[in-house]
């Protein structure tokens, strides 16, 4: 089901690449990633950076933590909570039109901490 979540989310928009569900301690549990990109290291990267985000949210008084977003040179990198155990990761191009990722990667995050 995880992987059909996936799916529909890659499938909705052209600007998203790749995305995963890693486990807050840096597991994947599923992906769809390209085979370019490590799934180990997506899954650690991953954990520590919404691990990060948490801590500093609550260091800062930010309230609970929605999402960390990372922007580089070639694109981005969204983490957002699927549930309290669980992390949904999203690659997306350079050129992509933030506000529907964020609003399809927000769906499937809650879509997934339904199914876990």
């Amino acid at each position: 089901m995880l992987k059909s979540i996936l799916g529909d989310l890659d499938g909705s928009s052209a600007d998203i690449e790749a995305s995963a569900v890693i486990s807050t301690d840096g597991l994947t549990i599923a992906s769809q990633l390209s085979s370019t990109m490590d799934e180990d290291r997506v899954g650690a990267m991953s954990a520590a950076m919404l691990s990060l985000g948490d801590r500093t949210a609550v260091e800062l008084a930010r309230g609970d933590l929605e999402q960390v977003m990372i922007k580089g040179d070639n694109g981005y990198v969204l983490l957002i909570h699927a549930g309290p155990d669980a992390v949904l990761t999203v690659i997306a191009h350079k050129a992509a039109k933030l506000g529907p990722v964020f609003l399809d990667a927000s769906r499937a995050a809650a879509g997934i901490a339904e199914q876990l």
